[in-house]
Parts: C-alpha cells; sequence; structure tokens
C-alpha cells in the first residue's frame, strides 16, 4: 500500500506519488498528468471520464456530460440526483465515480494500490459559513472512504503549492501564494526557507489563510452572460413591455454545474410557453433549440475557450451557427475586462485580507507565487500584482504546482 497526493480540482484532476526521492505526477490520460474533471454516462456503457468524456460530448454520442464536478461540494446539488441513463444517481455517487476512474489509473500506472491520500482543499468550499465548510470536507472524506482510501487527510491548496514552490528557493523569503483555479480562488502567506522544508510541524510558517468562491468557471458564467445568452433572449421583453424574459433558464444554462437541470421535457415546454408570449420569440426559440439538443455544455465550453483565445490574443469571435446560420458573438479583451473585472476586483480584495490576517505589510512579501489557470487572465494578474507591488512575480506550474505540493505532503505525513 502506498501514499499520494490528490488534487481534485474544478476544472482538472492530478495525482501524485513519491518517486526515486522525489514527488512524481502520475500520467492519468493520454500521457498527460492532468486530466479535465469530467464524466460522461452513455446508455448501455461504462462511464468515461478526462477528455475522452469531453470528446464523447462533442462528438454527439448519445447520453450525459457532467463536468466542473467539484463546484457540488458545499451546494445543496450534492445531495440531489440527476437522471443518469435508466438510474438517478446522487451527485456525490457521480463525483465517487470520476475519483474511483482517476484512482484506478493512477494505480495501474504506478503498480501500487493507494490507501492513504492526502486531499487538496480550498481555504472555503463555502463562503463566511464555517458548518457549511465543515460538511463539504466531510462528505469529501466520505466519498473518499468509499471509493479505497483508508487514511484521509487534508491540506490547503495554496500551502501545497508553497510547499512546491519551496523546493526551488535559495533563501529565505515571506511569500503570498495565490492559487486561482476553476472554482475558487486561494491565497496563504508563508514563510519558507531552504532549511524550514524538512520541518514535520509547519503551523508556526503559516502566518495566513483566506480564500473566496470565484474561480474560472465564474468568469466563463459572466462572460456568457454578457455576450452570448443575449442572444437567447435574455434581457428581452415580453409581450407585455413591463416585464422581461425570466433569466432563470439563462443562469443555469451559464453555470457548468446547473446545465443538466434545463434537460427535462417541464423545461422545454416552459421555454416553449415563455417564447409565445415574448416581445422577441425567434430569440426564445434559439434558447429552445439548444436546450432541446441538449447542447448546453457545448455552449459553456465555446465561450471558456473565447476567453482564453481573448486573454491571450485579444479578442475572438464566437461562432454559433449550430445554433443558428451566421450566429456569432464577438468578444474583445475590453468587453471581458467590462463583464467579469468585478470578479478580479473581489479575488484581489483578499489579498488585504491576508496582509491583515498576518500582521504584515505589502512590502513585507518578498515574493507573489501565482498558480492556478485564472491566473493567465491579465486583467485578474494585474488586479493582483497592484496590490503587492514591490513583490517578485513567480510563475508556477499552473496545473501542477498543488497536486506536486500535496504528494510532497503524503511522503512527508506517511513518513
Amino acid at each position: 500500500m502506498a501514499a499520494c497526493g490528490l488534487d481534485f480540482g474544478t476544472s482538472n484532476t492530478t495525482l501524485g506519488r513519491w518517486h526515486d526521492g522525489g514527488p512524481r505526477l502520475l500520467p492519468l490520460e493520454d500521457g498527460q498528468v492532468t486530466i479535465p474533471s469530467a464524466i460522461f454516462f452513455a446508455p448501455g456503457r461504462e462511464a468515461v471520464i478526462g477528455r475522452a468524456a469531453m470528446t464523447a460530448y462533442v462528438e454527439g454520442v448519445p447520453g450525459r456530460l457532467m463536468r466542473s464536478l467539484k463546484s457540488v461540494l458545499g451546494s445543496s446539488l450534492l445531495e440531489e440526483t440527476t437522471q443518469v441513463g435508466r438510474e438517478r444517481l446522487r451527485f456525490r455517487d457521480v463525483i465517487a465515480r470520476y475519483l474511483a476512474g482517476v484512482k484506478a489509473r493512477a494505480e495501474a500506472e504506478a503498480g501500487a494500490a493507494f490507501d492513504t491520500v492526502v486531499h487538496g482543499r480550498p481555504v472555503h468550499f463555502v463562503d463566511d459559513d464555517p458548518d457549511g465548510d465543515r460538511k463539504a470536507e466531510a462528505a469529501l472524506r466520505a466519498i473518499a472512504e468509499s471509493i479505497g482510501f483508508r487514511h484521509v487527510s487534508f491540506q490547503y491548496e495554496p500551502i501545497a503549492a508553497a510547499l512546491d514552490y519551496e523546493q526551488g528557493i535559495a533563501r529565505e523569503e515571506l511569500a503570498l501564494i495565490a492559487d486561482i483555479g476553476g472554482g475558487t480562488s486561494d491565497f496563504s502567506i508563508v514563510r519558507l526557507s531552504p532549511g524550514r522544508h524538512r520541518g514535520a510541524d509547519r503551523a508556526e510558517d503559516i502566518l495566513a489563510n483566506d480564500g473566496v468562491r470565484i474561480g474560472g468557471t465564474d468568469f466563463d458564467r459572466m462572460l456568457s452572460l454578457g455576450t452570448v445568452m443575449p442572444l437567447l433572449g435574455l434581457g428581452s421583453p415580453m409581450r407585455r413591455g413591463d416585464l422581461a424574459v425570466p433569466n432563470a433558464y439563462f443562469h443555469d444554462l451559464a453555470t457548468w454545474s446547473s446545465i443538466n437541470r434545463l434537460y427535462n421535457p417541464k423545461t422545454l415546454r416552459e421555454i416553449e410557453e415563455t417564447r409565445r408570449d415574448a416581445g422577441r420569440p425567434e430569440l426564445l426559440g434559439r434558447l429552445h433549440a439548444v436546450v432541446e439538443a441538449e447542447r448546453g455544455h457545448s455552449l459553456a465550453m465555446a465561450v471558456e475557450g473565447a476567453k482564453i483565445e481573448t486573454s491571450e490574443s485579444g479578442g475572438a469571435r464566437l461562432e454559433l451557427g449550430w445554433v443558428e446560420s451566421g450566429l456569432a458573438a464577438e468578444i474583445d479583451r475590453d468587453g471581458l475586462v467590462r463583464h467579469t473585472g468585478d470578479l478580479a476586483r473581489r479575488i484581489a480584495e483578499r489579498v488585504g485580507r491576508c496582509l491583515r490576517q498576518a500582521g504584515v505589510g505589502a512590502e513585507a512579501i518578498d515574493a507573489l507565487f501565482l498558480t492556478g489557470g485564472s491566473t493567465g487572465l491579465p486583467h485578474v494578474r494585474a488586479a493582483l500584482t497592484s496590490c503587492l507591488p514591490q513583490a517578485r512575480v513567480v510563475e508556477g506550474d499552473t496545473f501542477g504546482s498543488v497536486g506536486t505540493g500535496l504528494t510532497l505532503e503524503a511522503a512527508r505525513r506517511a513518513r
């Protein structure tokens, strides 16, 4: 039996073990150490996970795609059920099936069974709700035990990233670790040094921890609501000029974890009834077409891709010809900032809270260590660096730092 570090992320997952004197993230799919946190259920077949799940959905295989699985932890969705083929599954059981698949792949790659895991967790699963936070961790523990882990412990994700960063430093530093992932933004202020990493108890080196439930999927949601959903009727009037089309459908369609809620006959009937009374019925016809074809995840993937392209090159054209011939949404960087700038501001506010919690000023921070996919958004990065103008900015392994740090911690705890 062996120990591992498991970073179950909103967007991607990694699993690592100690091997040949160091932490090693294991290949989980197609030789890559990251695997998308997605699962696809096809009638009469075994569920598939990761890129294979996304491919099956994109290629039109009949079935059900579920992505951003981690986001249901700490929400009422966790205990709800969803129709999957001929059975109804609780969302916690869906997470268990996904993680069981990850564990099985890792064990096959390592040639060893893992009975001990250090699970990564955000500083807050739920904002300003300690009881909800405890329940979310307890649920993740129960899920881990249900798939065969006998010994389950947790480490904050930014602390894990700090442990990875500490491997490469030459002198003592006070670092602020910013892990901006798919579902949460987490921060720690940690005292690091080449000698300290050998210590068994690092509690005194951790000066502050804080976080907020905002991540990349929230940027996707706000961008979708601002640029795509109006093309499907969001904000358009009903025939009665003092009323707008109900917005709940659009918010569910723009939210990764809620998309599947729309796929039922009752919702389709409601959308059709709304279309008949809408001032712009052709827009609601587009909404009906997307939901009827169960293509909400296609829409969400396209928005995510446009967000990334806009961040990297300044603009993107989001083609929606599969909804209606010639339909498209144009996105530029100003639009991205306009629709998601408040999220960047709210994330950066946590830096100030961390500094106050640690009892230090911004000038005391030697390094700002960035990890997580959403640190690639220029306005998020700018918001963070403006809080610590004197700190050296250090780029972490965008998708691997947390998993590597968890693997280091798993090896330490096992010893």
